[in-house]
């Protein structure tokens, strides 16, 4: 059962709770520890600003132009200056559990007590999340080095009563909402938006998502071996303590479980083949190493969503400035997991091809084409149709991190370039689901074609709800969005 309302400290969010509060609405609301702690870092920074001591960030300009002293009557108009001048994003608008996810995430970071800020700030960050009211954010416009400035700029404009929000209906203002804005003091605006909550968010629900998927993901590999007429013997627990990395025994479990008392299987005992090609015999190898570095960036970004990211920030009555806004930990994350989803991504397309090509797919019907043979291409273009995301996935796996290019004059002089690597992240999350929509596409018409004979129990029920048959030629893109609908919905559960 889903928890109704999340708590946040600053030090025990987790990647569940930032599903739930995104994608279904939970309660927000911060502990009343935390909302001491944040109350006694502000009288930090308001013993600052009597004593008139410069402080970046506090009484001072922005990157480049540090060394600028503010007047103490001017302090308010820099911080919303801040706001306004560095919500530059451009692009698509975010999604909105997106958007949420980076909210939440903004608020527990500040819920530490290191920013300086009075609790009124995290309250309005609360306030809009338990409103379902959603910033409109554009995607583009962050380098994940000085924090996602532009991005969470943009979220920070709608606290102060100037920014946008995403509705069904389009495009509002939030003037339009039942949310009364708030004047921000010393350091609060900086403090909103110097964070790395936009490569975060990403990382949080995408990773959330693929622990789920690649149960699914297991699942109909080890259909795709069975319909193949593929061998569990590779899948030996013997052969991965011969080699015992955690993801690959994992893997190589799932696969024994699924594939347990398949008619399929039985039947084919007998096969004089002595061993089958990599995409068959490997998925414990390729999966395992895939599910080890979403266990290792899991760690990571559970630790990161935990973390103070902004600067300067307060230890005592003591102000220091540093750099944990810096992306560089999650832009290496993104990158490395783009690379091992491509990757995979790259293997479910052989399957596809196998499943498909008659000098391969041992006996089934060509290209899966019920109907007079020639008159029907069955599922020939799919392949295709794989094949081509699976290039896209190959440009998109592209470092980003490996790029920096210099911002604010020099003072900024190594980015992570970060927010590019999550969003090319996210995109290659979501070819690979309709990677695999099309595999389970192509098994569920294969398993109609090999009966009577059936697989396993879990896989048969798995199908049972897909429910596509082998037939004449139609159009396939109905039955396509069936399956990738499943799938989405068993990850998102």
């Amino acid at each position: 059962m889903n928890k109704r309302s999340v708590v946040i400290d600053g030090e025990h969010l987790t990647l569940e709770d930032v599903h739930i509060v995104s994608r279904r609405y939970a309660e927000v609301s911060i502990s009343p520890v935390a909302y001491e702690k944040v109350e006694k870092s502000r009288r930090v920074i308001d013993n600052v600003i009597n004593e008139n001591k410069p402080v970046y960030g506090v009484n001072t300009g922005f990157g480049a132009l540090a060394n600028v002293r503010i007047s103490r009557e001017k302090l308010k108009d820099l911080q919303r200056n801040i706001i306004l001048s560095h919500s530059a994003g451009i692009g698509d608008y975010l999604p909105e559990d997106i958007v949420r996810a980076m909210m939440l995430i903004r608020a527990n970071a500040l819920a530490k007590g290191y920013s300086g800020i009075r609790p009124i700030v995290v309250d309005k960050l609360i306030e809009l999340l338990n409103k379902g009211i959603t910033p409109a954010v554009p995607e583009m416009g962050s380098v994940g080095a000085s924090g996602d400035l532009a991005p969470l700029s943009h979220i920070a404009m709608v606290l102060i009563g100037e920014g946008k929000v995403v509705t069904k209906e389009g495009i509002r203002s939030i003037k339009e909402f039942d949310f009364a804005p708030i004047e921000l003091e010393e350091k609060e605006g900086l403090s909103l938006i110097n964070g790395t909550q936009f490569m975060a968010g990403h990382l949080a629900l995408i990773i959330r998502d693929l622990e789920k998927f690649m149960k699914i993901a297991t699942l109909i590999a080890a259909s795709s071996v069975d319909v193949l007429y593929g061998t569990p013997s590779a899948f030996d627990e013997r052969i991965q303590l011969a080699r015992p990395h955690p993801g690959q025994i994992k893997i190589a479990q799932m696969l024994r479980d699924f594939l347990q008392g398949s008619e399929l299987r039985e039947a084919h005992k007998t096969c004089s083949k002595v061993q089958d090609a990599y995409t068959l015999r490997t998925i414990p190898q390729v999966y395992g190493a895939v599910y080890d570095t979403i266990s290792w960036v899991k760690e990571i970004v559970e630790r990161e969503i935990n973390s103070a990211t902004d600067n300067p920030l307060v230890f005592g009555d003591e102000i220091i400035s540093g750099g944990n806004f810096h992306g560089e930990p999650l832009a290496l994350c993104a990158d490395y997991l783009s690379i091992a989803l491509t990757s995979m991504g790259n293997m479910i397309e052989r399957r596809i091809d196998r499943l498909v090509n008659p000098k391969i797919n041992e006996g089934l019907p060509p290209f899966l084409a019920g109907g007079e043979e020639g008159l029907n291409s069955g599922y020939m273009i799919w392949q295709y149709t794989a094949a081509a995301i699976c290039n896209e996935n190959k440009v998109l796996s592209h470092p980003a991190s490996a790029d920096s290019i210099p911002t604010s004059a020099y003072q900024e002089d190594h980015v992570s370039m970060g927010a590019t690597a999550v969003r090319k992240l996210r995109k290659i999350y979501e070819n690979l689901l309709s990677l695999l929509a099309i595999e389970a596409m192509l098994v569920s018409v294969a398993l109609d074609a090999r009966k009577p004979l059936r697989s396993s129990r879990q896989i048969e029920d798995f199908y049972d709800k897909i429910g596509i048959r082998l037939s004449k030629d139609l159009y396939f893109g109905e039955n396509y969005e069936k399956v990738r609908e499943i799938i989405k919905q068993g990850v998102f559960s």
